[in-house]
């Protein structure tokens, strides 16, 4: 194609997208639903035989996590990170049944994106508490 014709379909083109940006930005875009925010919460088991997940937001106003106050709790209280969570120590057998979790989404504006394996669901549940009971 010569290039004298690409001119003005760029042109033809740039004018499309700028106008569909302006009509993005007018009230009715307004009325758009915000982004969903929170985490959402995994918990598969070794080689994805299983999996479940629960989306968590703080505080948990839509119940949609079992016991998502005492999530948000354990969250407020390491300002959102997962290495940090106080737990729920207690003693677990050496079973190998491993588990891994991941959250993802954001905290209080901030992206996570975090995944960790343990050695079966009774070492996860007492790393990391209410957060991943579900």
């Amino acid at each position: 194609m010569p290039q004298a014709r690409r001119v003005p379909r760029l042109a033809a083109l740039t004018t499309a997208v700028l106008a569909a940006l302006a009509a993005m930005s007018s009230p009715a875009a307004a009325d758009l639903p915000p982004r969903e925010r929170g985490l959402f919460l995994t918990v598969s088991g070794a080689g994805d035989t299983w999996i479940r997940g629960v989306r968590l937001t703080c505080p948990d106003t839509r119940g949609s996590h079992p016991h998502g106050s005492a999530a948000c709790a354990a969250l407020a209280e390491v300002d959102g990170n997962l290495e940090a969570l106080p737990g729920d120590p207690r003693p677990c057998t050496k079973q190998y049944n491993p588990v891994t979790v991941a959250a993802k989404g954001d905290w209080h504006g901030r992206p996570v994106d975090w995944h960790k394996a343990f050695p079966n669901a009774c070492v996860l549940d007492s790393e990391t508490g209410a957060v991943f009971r579900f």
